[in-house]
């Protein structure tokens, strides 16, 4: 059975480094760092005190984004209406849902499809989180154990389960096709991504939203990175402290947000004449079978062999990759080591291969990092821009001596034709998307 074509028709975004695409893709290529000390708690008595946070966002607000104001009454009613359902429903509901449901309503709509009664079995969601509703956990817990089991919320569990991103996107926009949420710690966005990609590819649907969103700011998984050391504690310089492949990086830095991408199947799009954006051309999964939190390198290689096998491509077809690079001591070197490992001599040719890692001025999104990265890869191919890998100042000599170009610090202007992109996970789960520019 031959695979139908896949393509991107809407993009939607929430980050550090802005609520939209444009913005974010601006901040990210100026190499404008969304680094800065923890608000939504006090870390006085935390070793790492910064992060990337969502700014200046009301999810109402951002979700009613570009919807036309109606000139007459009736009309002026119903939005009113709208506006008053969608708040209630949003005050029960998790930050990270909230952050679901504007990027993916902002990619929906930019996609402009229609959905009718016709077409709606045949257009699905696929969305998740790493680690979904701990805001909400976390204050439940404390009032069970100050107030009783009598206290606790009715909404508590559809307020913070993982699949509530997907189902109310299904619920807001009528999309009655597969309606799935994929939970795969960081390649969460990415894996949703694929498997969307394989529905539409093998006729399961003609359109999905797919991605993920994450609100990882909480005093419980701040705590549980910090015990573990696995963040940076340049807490006096937040905007210089991701810095991967550096030989002075000393961890990642949690973020909250969402990537979400409207992709659909490439003849039901031209036949409606949409805006294509790229097409979707790989992906590739696999397991490290190695540790719980630290990569063995191996399965990151098999992840992008499986997605370039995919892609019916040849690693010398590749301009760019958008490296997992977390800036973690063993995770940066194990991903530079398995990129030059496939990409081979390719990988080392000046202006025709490069790698860089935009998590040097996001930060980690977790499970909202693969759609978010998968976003700037698309915004890559069409700007035939590289972003910038920021605060490298001093490459690692055992990263330097594999020969790449890491873009350090000034975006470079590159003749894209095909992006890659990877996410990497606790457990050893390892995800790989390919665009191509169309």
């Amino acid at each position: 059975m031959s695979k139908r074509r896949v393509v991107i028709t809407g993009m939607g975004i929430l980050s550090p480094v802005g609520n939209d695409v444009a913005t974010a893709w601006k901040n990210v290529v100026e190499g404008n760092s969304g680094i800065g000390p923890v608000t939504d708690f006090d870390t006085s008595a935390y070793a790492t005190r910064i992060a990337g946070e969502v700014r200046n966002f009301s999810a109402v607000d951002s979700f009613f984004d570009g919807v036309a104001t109606p000139t007459d009454e009736a009309g002026i009613r119903a939005l009113d209406d709208e506006r008053r359902s969608i708040a209630k429903d949003f005050k029960r509901m998790d930050p990270f849902i909230h952050y679901g449901i504007v990027a993916g309503t902002h990619a929906f709509r930019q996609s402009g499809l229609v959905v009718t009664a016709e077409n709606a079995g045949r257009i699905g969601v696929a969305a998740g989180a790493g680690i979904g509703g701990l805001h909400t956990i976390e204050a439940t817990a404390i009032e069970l154990n100050e107030k009783g089991p009598r206290k606790v919320s009715p909404f508590y569990v559809p307020s913070s389960i993982i699949n509530m991103v997907a189902g109310n996107l299904s619920i807001y926009h009528g999309l009655k096709g597969p309606n799935i949420a994929l939970v795969s710690a960081c390649t969460t966005a990415a894996h949703n991504i694929g498997m969307a990609m394989r529905l539409i590819q093998y006729g399961d649907a003609d359109a999905m939203l797919a991605g993920g969103s994450e609100h990882a700011t909480t005093t419980t998984a701040m705590a549980g990175f910090c015990s573990a050391k696995a963040m940076s504690t340049r807490n006096d310089d937040p905007t210089h402290a991701s810095r991967p492949w550096d030989i002075g990086r000393d961890g990642f830095l949690l973020s909250n947000g969402a990537g979400m991408l409207m992709l659909e199947e490439y003849e039901f799009a031209k036949a409606r004449g949409a805006n294509i954006l790229a097409e979707l051309v790989g992906f590739g999964m696999s397991g490290d079978a190695y540790h719980i939190t630290s990569p063995s390198g191996d399965g990151a290689e098999l992840a992008m062999r499986n997605a370039l096998h995919d892609a019916r491509i040849t690693p010398e077809d590749v301009q760019y990759v958008n490296a997992h690079g977390t800036s973690t001591p063993v995770g940066d070197l194990g991903e530079a080591r398995a990129i030059r490992n496939v990409f081979g001599d390719h990988a080392t040719a000046k202006g025709k291969f490069a790698v860089s890692s935009t998590k040097s001025v996001t930060g980690h999104l977790l499970g909202a990092a693969g759609g978010v990265e998968a976003i700037f890869s698309v915004m890559a191919l069409r700007d035939g821009v590289i972003p910038p890998t920021m605060n490298l100042v001093d490459v690692d000599p055992e990263v330097a001596a594999l020969g790449m170009d890491l873009v350090p610090n000034k975006a470079e202007k590159a003749d894209l034709n095909i992006v890659v992109s990877n996410s990497f996970g606790f457990g050893g789960t390892n995800g790989t998307l390919v665009f191509r520019r169309l």
